[in-house]
């Protein structure tokens, strides 16, 4: 390792030269070109790369512009690290600009210095000190360049149809030590067609709410036609949730009542950090003159067997394990429109799991509702054993490298690692340290770029020697 670090320190400056060449391109999904199927920036960025890799002395292949890698090395197997070049929009309220990767107090300002190009650098860097050093490897290495990580790692598939998988690996695009567990993904929609109409005169002329499935909604609103507004008031002023005031407020309107409930925003991992705008604003209108109506069967159904809960309980599906924890539920839209009412949920099932063993669950509490599931897209857990050879080896490198406890971390969220095959995710954010990703003045600092190049280097070599 030490022969590893020694390159790396001589080969600092050309790496943080090289990464700010990578991090001066925009490189945001745009419409396609010719070889470019993610558009210009995009593809100008995998270029850039790719000619960076050949500089340094590897053999380089440009899947069709959908990925790129450059590879070292001999062997029927190979150790991948999977990257992405592919950034999120720059946005506002940045000191320095996103795009030129200008160096202030030894940090690399610009969008993707984080994410995820300052540590896919660090890792062909990494490479470049085994291959200077001559240390023998078993294995080829692959340092892979994705394209689509942040609009849908539609690039992935692309490269897994066209080359076997790696024997081991990990990504860059996380934080350490090591994830070792990531739960199943699913997103789905409960639709339900309303026919029959409410009675006493009082209808919901819509309800809408929430941004994206897999975010806690901090805002929904109902509207509520009815020729008696003061008692819909009167109610409101009197209901309580969870025991304390609700944060619903209200506006007279020519038809009645426009009720706004809000909420507090979170992950859709993490849906306990945050308040459900949706169903506060439900467990409200479950007090309102809807008994009977398909409307008030649904809003029943809901404050049952969902209510403020985040982890399924009462639906039936509070799954768990030792390695990841609880099942995370999360009711992230609803809009009802055309007589059709569509909640839209974010549910994570713990890594032990399979989907069918929540399925099964959802379908039997759905039995008789005339609620359907529509819609489902999944990704399947990703869980290595804490015993296995990969995890074990990259702990080794880390608590090599850095003097510290190589925990091992289960997320609710989903990672690079689990768009192909033995791979998974291995920093780049150090514990303690802030994740900027997405966020303006996105930064790294040359220390944690350097370091990560070292950990990379060793841990590469560990997993090819």
């Amino acid at each position: 390792m030490e022969k590893i670090n020694a390159k790396i320190e001589e080969l600092k400056d050309s790496l943080i030269k090289d990464t700010q060449e990578v991090l001066k391109i925009k490189s945001l999904e745009e419409d396609a070109l010719p070889g470019m199927p993610y558009g210009e920036g995009v593809g100008k960025a995998l270029e850039k790369a790719l000619e960076i890799s050949k500089a340094l002395g590897f053999k380089t292949v440009n899947l069709d512009g959908y990925v790129g890698y450059a590879e070292y090395g001999q062997g029927e197997d190979y150790i991948a690290v999977l990257g992405h070049l592919d950034v999120v929009p720059e946005g506002d309220g940045w000191k320095y600009p996103p795009y030129g990767a200008e160096i202030h107090d030894g940090k690399i300002y610009a969008r993707g210095a984080m994410d995820d190009k300052g540590p896919i650098m660090s890792a062909l860097y990494g490479l470049k000190a085994v291959m200077e050093t001559g240390l023998p490897l078993s294995k080829r290495v692959r340092i892979i360049f994705g394209t689509n990580e942040e609009t849908g790692s539609a690039e992935i598939p692309y490269y897994n149809a066209r080359e076997k998988a790696p024997a081991a690996g990990f990504t860059p695009d996380a934080q350490f030590p090591i994830i070792y567990a990531e739960k199943g993904l699913t997103i789905f929609d409960l639709v339900k067609t309303i026919g029959t109409k409410a009675k006493r005169n009082m209808e919901i002329m819509s309800l809408k709410g929430g941004q994206r499935p897999n975010m806690v909604p901090d805002y929904c609103e109902a509207l509520i036609a009815t020729d008696d507004p003061a008692n819909v008031i009167s109610l409101l002023s009197e209901f309580k949730y969870e025991n304390k005031q609700s944060d619903i407020s209200y506006e007279r309107t020519d038809e009645g009542v426009l009720l706004k409930s809000y909420g507090v925003s979170a992950h859709g991992s993490l849906p306990e950090l945050g308040k459900n705008a949706i169903m506060q604003l439900l467990a409200f209108l479950g007090e309102l003159p809807f008994e009977g109506t398909d409307i008030g069967d649904f809003i029943k159904f809901c404050n049952e067997n969902i209510g403020m809960e985040t982890d399924g309980k009462s639906f039936g599906v509070d799954l768990e394990d030792a390695a990841s924890g609880k099942l995370s539920f999360n009711v992230g839209n609803i809009d009802l429109k055309e007589g059709v009412i569509t909640m839209s949920l974010n549910l994570r099932y713990p890594v032990t799991f399979k989907l069918e063993d929540m399925l099964t669950r959802l379908e039997r509490k759905l039995l008789n509702t005339d609620i359907e599931i529509k819609n489902l897209d999944h990704q399947a857990p990703l869980y290595f054993p804490k015993e296995h050879p990969l995890i074990v080896s990259l702990q080794k490198v880390y608590k090599e490298q850095t003097g510290l406890e190589p925990e091992l971390l289960a997320i609710g969220g989903g990672t690079y690692a689990k768009e192909m095959e033995n791979i998974v995710a291995f920093g780049p954010i150090f514990p303690g340290k802030p994740d900027l990703d997405h966020q303006a003045n996105e930064y790294i600092e040359i220390e944690d770029l350097v370091k990560c190049a070292k950990i990379y280097g060793a841990a590469i070599y560990e997993l090819a020697k």
